[in-house]
């Protein structure tokens, strides 16, 4: 029986999306514009130089995912073909650009309304949610109350943090709420037990997670943020791919955060690591006790989370160059009837202005021994990624999407 193992590269989006002016994103790249910088000696440092080199994503097809979505190929990106990988470029139709809504429609379940949002004004939060707060979780206080950048508040409060005994709560242009507090001044336990009570405060704002963002360190200079985080996110509105696969007795494989996007609804077993090498090693060793139609769903966080919101152009290329490097560990798992597919959840194009995330098309490669090559096309919904999955495993679609091949 066919396994399946569906990979999201977090923001490596491609532009084009026919939307992206009504989010500001209007031109917005990711890909496009790091292979821009790259091909212009802009994107240099002691980990990389030279053009952009992604020679096994390229021969899968994403040069020419990359031209379905914009109409020109990234600069540096010389394979015509014919694509050794089924490649399309596919567009939103959530009405949000982050993490939950893409992994989401994804998985067959499209947001058809936005979220709740806090506005760029300190404080940030509503007087009544922040006293909830306070009340509920027995604290004398917060610190943050702002949009901020989660290395650089830690960086500024945390000694403030470590001294009072108030965690620091921040947020951003996500729908988001995310609390910073020390491991050991504070404490593990009682950080995810005071993102529990926010949770439950945050549902009346509709707003999609609580993120825990544990640091440690005896400085603002030595202050650096743990594996341990953990997101508290609403749970999907309808069955997503992953719960019609849980309810057929497929093992559903949760890799990264997964399974906290998700609610752990729909998953069979979670697997964490920290940072795109470990992910890589978890995922090979997941793939490896994969049983026939079992499914492995993995989100490699570091483009976003460490080069994209911080935009560093030159980190995110050679995260690129490093997961390409690694890319053949994972084809060589695949086995006659598997399926890989590669794709996004929303871009971070880090040339862009800001620190959010940008609207883009996302690219889907897809390779499996005996599975359809070379154009898929421009596809309307991420859905049909997940439909293409469920209709690989044998499973119902769901009424959003329609298979790829």
């Amino acid at each position: 029986m066919a396994r399946a193992f569906l990979f999201v590269l977090d923001s490596v989006g491609i532009g084009g999306a026919p939307d992206a002016a009504q989010f500001g994103d209007e031109g917005a790249n990711t890909v496009g514009h790091i292979a821009a910088a790259c091909a212009e000696g802009k994107a240099d440092n002691s980990k990389r130089d030279g053009p952009l080199s992604l020679p096994h994503m390229e021969r899968l097809g994403l040069g020419l995912a990359c031209d379905l979505a914009t109409g020109e190929r990234p600069a540096g990106f010389q394979f015509d073909g014919p694509a050794t990988g089924g490649f399309a470029a596919v567009t939103e139709h959530s009405a949000g650009k982050d993490t939950i809504t893409g992994h989401w429609e994804i998985a067959g379940v499209p947001l058809q309304q936005d979220w709740g949002y806090f506005p760029n004004t300190q404080p940030a939060f509503p007087e009544a949610l922040t006293k909830a707060i306070i009340e509920r979780a027995d604290i004398p206080g917060i610190l943050g109350n702002k949009h901020a950048s989660g290395t650089g508040v830690i960086e500024e409060l945390g000694v403030g943090h470590v001294t009072s005994g108030k965690p620091i709560i921040y947020t951003s242009a996500d729908s988001v709420i995310q609390i910073a507090a020390h491991e050991e001044f504070f404490g593990l336990n009682r950080l995810y037990d005071l993102c529990q009570t926010t949770r439950e405060l945050a549902d009346a704002y509709n707003i999609g997670r609580v993120i825990a963002r544990p640091f440690i360190g005896k400085s603002a200079e030595s202050f650096e943020r743990t594996p341990n985080r953990r997101d508290y996110s609403v749970p999907p509105p309808l069955p997503t791919l992953l719960d019609r696969l849980e309810d057929d007795e497929h093992g559903v494989f949760a890799v990264g955060k997964i399974a906290d996007i998700f609610s752990h609804r729909g998953v069979t077993d979670v697997r964490k690591a920290h940072g795109n090498d470990a992910m890589v090693d978890t995922t090979l060793q997941a793939m490896d006790d994969a049983a026939d139609g079992d499914f492995v769903f993995t989100n490699f966080i570091d483009f976003d989370q460490i080069y994209g919101h911080r935009r560093d152009v030159a980190g995110y290329a050679a995260c690129l160059e490093r997961f390409d490097a690694r890319l053949p560990e994972m084809l060589a798992k695949l086995r006659s009837g598997d399926m890989l597919i590669l794709t996004a959840d929303h871009g971070n194009d880090p040339t862009w202005h800001g620190t959010d995330h940008t609207r883009e098309r996302v690219p889907v490669l897809i390779a499996g021994p005996n599975l359809p090559t070379g154009d898929l096309g421009l596809r309307d919904g991420f859905a049909d990624i997940g439909a293409t999955v469920a209709q690989h495993l044998g499973v119902a679609v769901g009424p959003y999407g329609k298979s790829l091949i």
